[in-house]
């Protein structure tokens, strides 16, 4: 990998991390794209995973400020409340990176066809999640909405949790199923817009941490023979990238459509589908 290669796929990250089209499958298909070999690809992957878990704390710094202030009253008030459903979201995700990882990588072979039919699963979810809050919007018309505090229910935050649990196969949007299953559930779009990121801050890290200790564990040499350079060029970009993404999905989840995006989502998997 050179650091241009090393710049693309930082990119790539940074943007599809936030926008409903799995962050996963497309560097699976920009890696293809490029030539790009897998020596050090592991390494490289954790390090622009973490890149925009920098930028999604960036983003959201003044509300987990709030949450983290809040929690530490202790007492059961607006952010502890909050924080509690977080927490339980993160229950399935843990539950399979920690007990079944193994399994669930076995499961989810590394190609394209793979990929494909999850972005279409994917387009399905964001599709059905788009008709659904629209349907929703027009009934709770002049009415407070949802009586649930902070507006998601502890049942409403463990189903979300569910999407992202099953959201481990590339192709397949952590953020598309998440704010999907939300929207599916009957969580308001602006609450899901902040929800949905909040969440899978910890998971992400988790998840890094895990392919860390794996990579550092095994016989190959951390960076699997990849330049600081590329790393650093990869991390930046994803960073740059991830502010502009993090902070226009969030704009995307309160007003647009997501019907645009499941339709980008069905294109790309038919056109892997057709010459992969």
């Amino acid at each position: 990998m050179d650091w241009l290669q090393a710049l693309l796929l930082g990119i790539v990250q940074g943007l599809t991390e936030f926008l409903p089209v799995s962050s996963s499958g497309h560097l699976m298909i920009v890696r293809e794209l490029l030539g790009v070999d897998g020596d050090g690809f592991l390494d490289f992957t954790v390090t622009v995973h973490l890149a925009t878990v920098l930028s999604t704390v960036i983003v959201f710094w003044k509300p987990i400020c709030r949450l983290f202030a809040g929690l530490f009253k202790f007492t059961y008030n607006d952010e502890t409340d909050y924080v509690f459903k977080i927490v339980v979201s993160m229950i399935p995700v843990a539950v399979v990176g920690l007990l079944f990882r193994d399994q669930v990588e076995a499961l989810f072979s590394d190609n394209l066809f793979t990929v494909a039919v999850c972005l279409i699963i994917t387009a399905i979810l964001l599709y059905l999640s788009d008709v659904s809050s629209r349907v929703a919007a027009r009934k709770t018309s002049g009415s407070s909405g949802s009586s649930a505090r902070n507006g998601i229910s502890y049942w409403q935050a463990m189903a979300v949790g569910l999407g992202q649990a099953l959201a481990v196969a590339p192709g397949l949007s952590r953020s598309g199923t998440t704010i999907a299953t939300g929207l599916l559930c009957g969580v308001k779009r602006e609450v899901m817009a902040q929800f949905s990121f909040l969440m899978v801050l910890v998971p992400i890290v988790g998840e890094q941490f895990l392919s860390l200790v794996k990579g550092l564990g095994g016989d190959a040499a951390l960076g699997g023979g990849l330049s600081p350079v590329c790393l650093l060029v990869g991390f930046l970009s994803a960073f740059l990238s991830g502010l502009f993404a993090c902070k226009v999905m969030i704009a995307i989840v309160k007003k647009a459509k997501l019907t645009w995006f499941a339709i980008y989502c069905l294109v790309v998997s038919l056109l892997l589908l057709i010459f992969a």
